[in-house]
């Protein structure tokens, strides 16, 4: 029987009721003193003891009640405890402040072959110093790789304080690289990362869906080709949402974005000792991040001769080493590829692998530019001033209709991401609630005249006459005044009427 006592707290009470037990020999196999409480459990107790107790008790100065309970909290907490620990897929422990195991769910002792409570953490792991740096450190470690029963996991240490801060030991979790890989890809995923973020309704943007979906499903490497901002990573985020490892990690490096050597212990990780400042333990790489999962390379292009031949290798038969590894590592991964770069013409001037061109470009895509988009322009527009509106806490605004042509007429070098960049200043500097075509800032950039790309120059003085008249044009179709148009290009009207003659611009 269990029994909770409840008592008005006072000096030498609890010891009384001790005593009380004592004296009646009683098989105890837990007492908890909490007070005002005093919990008891003994398995043996008769009903007859028990009243005989009860009455004995609440003779005692102080005792206000004696009832049976069907489990001491103690007994709960640690039955709750357990239940936890049990939920947990990852393999997990806690040690006491000398590093003995406390208590380990059922993964690790599944891992480990038996429970390994009671023993010391020397005997669980390969490296002979772990638990003496563990235990000197008091816990506080950064996640290091380490050895457990011939699996290379990543090791997570977390102190356990008591009162005053007081070390009372440590709380142990053992992750496979790939766990770590979905965390960190969850912590970094778009909320909309399908076809959803590809907006727009034009026709090259459909057939671009249409072709995304066909080979989303295909388990191959894909090559995403398309010029600078126009969404190459929105792409391949919606190629890996759309297939069969979706649940699985996506991670991206940039390779233009980081030197060699940096970006090869990013793709593929290092092993213990590789250099100095090495991490402890070694460090895996994206490769063994996304295990199971897609691993997104931008600006391929920008690879290294060095780089490109462990890609090619490692595309051939899963297999790669870490920097400074001696043992094979094999992961189930699929790679995407973009870049901006003509990989054909470097391929032909030596500058970038033939054989590894065509291991990348099993499949392709082509991102079209957005001057190709048509309305697209002002779907993405409208979309990026909600956007920016709601991201710098300011009022609602729209785009007035002399914009339009504005927009739909600049050639967007920079494609969609100069048009963010574009509606995101203007939100951010205009004052009333419409954005007007002073505040879009895009006079004399990238204007209408797609001839003017392809005519040949013959002197700076055309050339610059030829730029003149282009911009005239497409500013008197929004100010049709000389007065107008000279405020806004700010020079004098007069100097506006005499250009406009020289160039035979009127009115439509």
């Amino acid at each position: 029987m269990r029994i909770h006592v409840t008592f008005k707290d006072r000096v030498g009470i609890t010891q009384e009721i001790l005593m009380l037990l004592g004296a009646r020999n009683l098989n105890l196999d837990a007492v908890e003193m909490s007070p005002p409480n005093v919990y008891i459990d003994a398995p043996t107790l008769s009903q007859a003891v028990l009243d005989e107790l009860n009455h004995a008790l609440l003779l005692v100065a102080g005792v206000k009640a004696v009832e049976l309970v069907d489990i001491l909290p103690g007994q709960r907490r640690r039955l709750q405890l357990e239940a936890l620990l049990a939920a947990m897929s990852d393999p997990v422990l806690a040690v006491d402040p000398d590093g003995c195991v406390l208590l380990a769910n059922p993964r690790l002792a599944d891992l480990y072959g038996s429970d390994p409570t009671g023993e010391p953490l020397s005997n669980l792991f390969a490296a002979p110093d772990l638990a003496r740096t563990l235990i000197d450190k008091g816990f506080r470690l950064p996640m290091c790789e380490v050895s457990f029963k011939g699996s290379d996991l990543l090791l997570d240490a977390t102190p356990i304080s008591g009162a005053e801060d007081l070390l009372v030991g440590g709380l142990l979790t053992l992750y496979p690289p790939s766990r770590i890989g979905e965390r960190l890809a969850s912590l970094l995923r778009d909320p909309a990362e399908g076809l959803e973020a590809l907006l727009g309704k034009s026709a090259v943007l459909e057939e671009l869906k249409t072709r995304l979906h066909k080979v989303a499903s295909l388990d191959a490497p894909l090559l995403i080709q398309g010029e600078t901002g126009t969404g190459k990573e929105l792409v391949a985020h919606a190629c890996h949402a759309l297939s069969a490892r979706r649940d699985a990690s996506f991670l991206a490096l940039n390779c233009a974005a980081l030197p060699e050597s940096l970006a090869e212990s990013e793709l593929f990780g290092y092993s213990a000792g590789a250099f100095t400042g090495a991490q402890r333990g070694g460090k895996p790489g994206l490769l063994e991040l996304a295990d199971r999962g897609t691993v997104f390379l931008d600006e391929v292009g920008e690879m290294s001769p060095y780089l490109q031949a462990k890609l090619l290798r490692f595309l051939s038969d899963g297999c790669f080493r870490r920097i400074g590894g001696e043992r094979e590592v094999r992961v189930n991964v699929r790679v995407l590829c973009a870049t901006h770069r003509d990989l054909e013409r470097m391929v032909r001037e030596g500058t970038f692998r033939e054989d590894l061109y065509y291991r990348l470009n099993v499949l392709n895509l082509l991102v079209p530019p957005l001057r190709e988009r048509g309305m697209d322009i002002l779907l993405l527009a409208e979309h990026f001033l909600r956007q920016a509106c709601e991201q710098i806490h300011r009022p609602p605004c729209r785009l007035a209709a002399a914009t339009h042509p504005l927009l739909l007429g600049n050639r967007w070098a920079g494609n969609v991401r100069q048009l963010q960049n574009v509606i995101f200043r203007a939100a951010a500097t205009s004052e009333g609630d419409v954005i007007d075509c002073d505040s879009l800032e895009l006079a004399g950039t990238e204007l209408t005249s797609h001839k003017a790309d392809t005519e040949e120059v013959v002197s700076l003085e055309a050339a610059m006459q030829g730029f003149e008249k282009t911009l005239l044009e497409h500013f008197y179709a929004t100010y049709p005044s000389t007065r107008q148009l000279a405020m806004r290009l700010q020079t004098s009207h007069t100097a506006i009427g005499q250009r406009l003659r020289k160039y035979g611009i009127n009115s439509r």
